[in-house]
Parts: structure tokens; C-alpha cells; sequence
């Protein structure tokens, strides 16, 4: 399994369309052989920050996941309205939970 963490860098009066152009690219997500999970969450504390967290059973699925026609749409939506990214990819060997 594998975990990523994208960080989004928006601009605080973009952040709620941000949020309603991710939507379609959430759901069809969800379907994508390999999604374990798929979430966008808005940062309680900073109003120009939100992140994606994913869990992908490969690095494969993850691959595939970046060829589709509604990554391909998200990114052109989402393009205008994010200044900034920074992507993380955890692959998990060993994972504590409490």
C-alpha cells in the first residue's frame, strides 16, 4: 500500500470553488481500481492550504490513476485556481495504529 499526500496552495477566496471542481474528480476516483481511499480536506488553520490524502494498494494503480480523462479535466480546472503543490508518496513497509 502506498499513501500520497498533495498539498494545495490556494487562495483563501478560491478555496470553496477549489473544493466543488474537485468533486467530480473525488468520486470518479473512488472507482478506480486500486483506491483504497480519496479525500480533500480544507486545513482548519490555514485558509490558502488544502491536501488530498489517497491510499493506493500500488504504485501502479497510483500511475494509472494519473493517465485518466478525469485527473486530465481536474488538472485543467483546478490549474487557474492553486499557486502552488507539493506532493508526497509514503510506501508503507510497516504502519502503527493506535
Amino acid at each position: 500500500m502506498i499513501y500520497v499526500i498533495a498539498t494545495l496552495t490556494v487562495a483563501p477566496e478560491k478555496r470553496d470553488e477549489l473544493i466543488a471542481a474537485a468533486q467530480t474528480c473525488i468520486k470518479a476516483t473512488r472507482q478506480e481500481p486500486g483506491c483504497i481511499s480519496y479525500d480533500l480536506t480544507a486545513s482548519t488553520t490555514d485558509p490558502g492550504t488544502a491536501i488530498f490524502v489517497e491510499r493506493w494498494k500500488t504504485r501502479e494503480d497510483l500511475k494509472s490513476h494519473f493517465e485518466t480523462a478525469h485527473m486530465a479535466k481536474w488538472r485543467e480546472a483546478s490549474g487557474k485556481l492553486i499557486s502552488g503543490r507539493s506532493v508526497e508518496i509514503v510506501h508503507a513497509g510497516q504502519v502503527e495504529k493506535l
